[in-house]
């Protein structure tokens, strides 16, 4: 009896041993990983059971307080009968199970999704009104993801819709612009009083550094409606394009000019009918050279006082 109690623990030990693999195999077979397309059977509530978390880089409820999370909006990814967060990240069964970001559009640059992919998400429902341009436009062609600027997730909302916050995002990539911000001479964008949707379209435009209107005039012609004209004396620079005298975002030289008067000026103007000689540091007074009306203040402007055109019937020299 004694030797017949070991040997059948030995026995029982051995089965169980045996059983363990065939009852996980079997367990394994049971259910099977869903398929790449296949969508989770709660929607949001699969998501939310695992992205709870609440943070200034990201919020899982900040997208309820958006138009995507609106219930009633038919057209939001939680309206009525749709795909709640499977409407922009793709079918979701297959991460929920395995947990692996790459089996989901998780709009990460190191993701499996290409950026065609992540891009075509936004741009399924987004693609009218000012993104008709989208692929017209430089930013398109420079490979950047909607969500590069866009933030669906943060807390205090999409930083890119914000006029206070807009610019941030604009000079994160463009730092060139940034200093020129900077600089003693500039549009009031760090004050929050411009914003660079204002001037710039940035879904995409057909024209020159993806203005809102067609030509440079035109966009700034919405601030400065007093140069627009037509004057009975114009100056051909004004009507032909700005930035022929101004530094758009920003100067070392007062009203944003490109460069110092008059040379300036003297980049038309050459000799012919006018003085317009070059000066030395001997025209200033004191000096030996004389014309220091042309140096001092405000350069020819001292005398061609309207320089952006006149409608004086004397006004042919821009003096009045």
């Amino acid at each position: 009896m004694k030797i017949l109690q070991p040997l059948l623990c030995a026995v029982l030990l051995l089965a169980g041993l045996a059983w363990h693999p065939l009852a996980t195999a079997q367990g394994s077979t049971a259910r099977p990983l869903p398929a790449a397309n296949q969508y989770s059977e709660k929607g949001a509530d699969t998501c939310l059971a695992c992205h709870d978390e609440e943070g200034s880089a990201y919020s899982a409820s900040a997208v309820f307080k958006t138009k995507h999370g609106m219930r009633g909006d038919k057209r939001a990814p939680f309206g009525p009968g749709n795909l709640q967060c499977e409407a922009c990240h793709g079918p979701g069964a297959l991460h929920a199970r395995n947990k692996k970001a790459d089996s989901i559009n998780a709009f990460r640059t190191d993701g499996k999704a290409t950026l065609e992919q992540r891009n075509q998400a936004c741009m399924s429902c987004h693609a009218g009104s000012s993104r008709t341009g989208w692929h017209a436009g430089a930013h398109e062609r420079s490979n950047v993801a909607c969500t590069d600027c866009h933030k669906v997730h943060k807390t205090h909302g999409d930083p890119a819709l914000s006029k206070v916050s807009e610019t941030e995002v604009c000079l994160a990539c463009h730092k060139a612009q940034r200093a020129d911000f900077h600089k003693p001479s500039s549009h009031p964008v760090r004050q929050g009083q411009m914003s660079c949707s204002g001037c710039h379209s940035p879904h995409g435009s057909t024209t020159v550094a993806m203005l809102k209107k067609p030509t440079l005039n035109q966009t700034c012609y919405d601030c400065h409606a007093d140069k627009r004209g037509p004057l009975l004396w114009e100056h051909q620079p004004v009507s032909e394009n700005c930035a022929s005298c101004h530094a758009p975002h920003g100067s070392v030289r007062p009203a944003l000019l490109s460069k110092s008067p008059p040379l300036l000026c003297q980049q038309c103007h050459s000799q012919a009918s006018h003085p317009s000689l070059a000066r030395s540091a001997n025209a200033l007074p004191g000096g030996s050279a004389g014309g220091a009306a042309f140096l001092v203040a405000g350069s020819c402007s001292n005398c061609h006082s309207q320089v952006h055109g006149s409608n004086h019937p004397a006004g042919a020299k821009l003096m009045r």
